[in-house]
């Protein structure tokens, strides 16, 4: 029968309730050996140590018991092993004397341990003190028993404090300096050991005894231990927490050192490739480490790995940019900065006060383009809304005339610089186009808003023109708030001008057989534009000053269709250059004298 959604709910929230409950496994410092227990409880038991047959190295043996570790063959607890500080914490009993009421001594003991049969273990002189608590005590360790002596003493190394207090009320919590408690460092080099304690006679004894019956002694880790005035009458059957050092050495030997273990390569202890051998520090033999930018089991081939570097800043230290490599790491100044980042932050190289000039420049200058930009932005939307307002999307597919920019037109009269005509709505100007066809621009001064309207219909008839004898319409502009328009170009002027003279140039005397054929020819148009072009177009203002004349004197008559968008406000004229003028009426000089 298959599990209904709500007990597959359930099942999944007990799971995740009974793995965050679950205590934590501290399995970072080392690695078991392939097919070997790696925990025992909450403690890793990595290679040399190991749990069960060719698991370990000899004297390393584990033994788990109902999760709990012990060294193997003992009593003794494991708290903890250590790779790196080739350690092992253990709990060992203490020591203990006590008397009756009359001060007559009971059964005691000296909590002898022995847990180094192979020479592995050496208690550690680095980790440890002896601690003697109790009221005229003498208390002293005694290690490594040796009957061969001669001095009088069946120990090699002897220890010890004395501890006195005439009542509970001279004993502080926390102060052990001979009040009640007191403590000494041990030697290097002690291993299975004893506490003995100094007898008291009974009349010395009876005065301690409501307050303090027993004296103790024992090893413990100095930084787990403080001393209480509540510890004179401390639990005989406790224990303390002892730091064990523990090297690779031959049971028995004095002396033995990495030299010595490198000479036999089968037994040689340091296997993995990266790796280091390290004189013992407290007793004879050797320990094995990775090498540094390497970490992991420096005994198992192959169990020390690179390390990256960058991940553990507290360690290796970079104040700049760090780049992990193998078996290092590189750690460099970020660009524009110089120093040395392994120790420092790196410097700019530049100064404060030239940082600050070159950031005001720039942020001034950000805004200059800012602005800029801005300005370029409005100028072209004001270009965009000009073009679409004067009919710039219809005249755009118009293919006979070209639309000119704003830009194009400056360059073609040089920013308007040759003046052909000037009139009260306008100017004409002189231009050059980049095919060096010579044309005339005209820019009018005002057009009704109303006609603005029809500019583009008025330019598409326009182009529609095609008569020799007719000015043609070569573009416009429309980026512009009046339109402008673009011309072929006529030398010749007028024919107000050449019949005439005017300001710029004199009269030209035509013969009668050219006189005959601008009026034809001017005719001619007259008449297409009246009534043979596809639409028909009346000129409205027919004079000698709005046909213009090429080099060989054809007439080309201008100023049509479009002079009906300009509004004219005012009366009087004058001219600039020959007979580009703006609805100026040709007037005759009288030379009839």
């Amino acid at each position: 029968m298959a599990s209904s959604p709500v007990g597959l709910l359930l099942l999944l929230l007990l799971l995740i309730i009974t793995l965050a409950t679950a205590p934590s496994v501290d399995v970072a410092d080392g690695q078991a050996l392939p097919g070997c227990q790696a925990t025992c409880g909450t403690v890793s038991i990595p290679y040399p140590f190991g749990i069960g047959a060719n698991c370990s190295r000899v004297g390393f043996e584990i033994a788990c018991n109902d999760s709990t570790p012990f060294l193997s063959g003992t009593g003794y607890k494991v708290l903890n092993l250590s790779l790196a500080a080739s350690g092992a914490r253990l709990e060992l009993p203490i020591a203990w004397t006590c008397y009756n009421r009359s001060g007559n001594p009971l059964p005691e003991s000296e909590a002898p341990v022995s847990f180094n049969p192979q020479g592995v273990y050496r208690i550690s002189d680095a980790h440890n003190q002896l601690v003697v608590i109790g009221c005229d005590v003498t208390a002293y360790t005694q290690s490594r028993y040796n009957d061969s002596t001669d001095v009088g003493y069946p120990y090699d190394y002897y220890t010890g404090c004395v501890s006195y207090c005439r009542g509970p009320e001279f004993v502080r919590d926390g102060l052990c300096a001979g009040v009640g408690c007191c403590r000494v460092d041990i030697p290097p080099d002690l291993t299975d050991n004893s506490i003995a304690m100094d007898d008291d006679g009974p009349d010395i004894r009876r005065l301690f005894y409501n307050f303090s019956p027993c004296s103790y002694g024992f090893l413990v880790d100095r930084n787990s231990y403080t001393f209480r005035r509540a510890d004179l009458n401390m639990d005989k059957n406790q224990t303390m927490p002892v730091w064990l050092d523990w090297a690779i050495r031959p049971n028995g030997s004095s002396t033995f050192t990495c030299s010595d273990a490198m000479k036999d390569s089968s037994s040689y202890a340091c296997k993995s490739q990266h790796s280091n051998c390290t004189n013992a520090a407290n007793g004879p033999g050797y320990t094995c480490s990775c090498s540094r930018g390497y970490e992991g089991n420096a005994y198992i081939v192959g169990g020390c790995t690179d390390v990256n570097e960058c991940l553990y800043p507290e360690k290796y230290p970079c104040h700049g940019v760090c780049r992990n490599t193998v078996g290092s790491y590189e750690c460099r100044c970020q660009r524009g900065t110089h120093g040395n980042p392994l120790q420092d932050k790196c410097e700019p190289n530049l100064p404060r006060s030239a940082r600050l000039t070159i950031g005001v420049v720039c942020g001034t200058s950000l805004i200059i383009i800012l602005v800029i930009l801005m300005a370029m932005m409005h100028h072209r939307r004001s270009l965009r809304a000009f073009f679409k307002r004067n009919g710039g999307p219809m005249l755009e597919n118009i293919n006979n005339i070209k639309i000119f920019t704003k830009e194009e037109l400056n360059q073609i009269t040089k920013n308007y610089s040759i003046v052909l005509g000037k009139g009260g709505f306008g100017e004409v100007y002189m231009g050059v186009t980049d095919d060096k066809q010579r044309v005339a621009v005209k820019r009018s001064i005002s057009v009704d808003e109303a006609r603005k309207k029809e500019f583009a219909n008025e330019v598409i008839i326009q182009s529609r023109i095609s008569h020799r004898n007719v000015v043609r319409l070569v573009g416009c502009c429309l980026e512009v708030d009046v339109p402008m328009l673009v011309y072929e170009f006529a030398p010749k002027g007028s024919l107000c001008d050449v019949l005439h003279g005017s300001k710029d140039n004199t009269k030209v005397s035509l013969p009668l057989g050219t006189r005959l054929d601008i009026a034809v020819d001017s005719a001619e148009a007259l008449s297409y534009m009246h009534s043979s072009a596809t639409q028909k177009i009346l000129h409205g203002d027919v004079k000698s000053g709005n046909i213009l004349l090429d080099e060989n004197f054809m007439p080309k008559v201008s100023d049509f269709g479009t002079s009906r968008l300009l509004s004219i406000e005012k009366k009087t004229y004058h001219t600039r250059h020959r007979g580009y003028e703006l609805h100026r009426p040709c007037v005759h000089e009288d030379r009839s004298s």
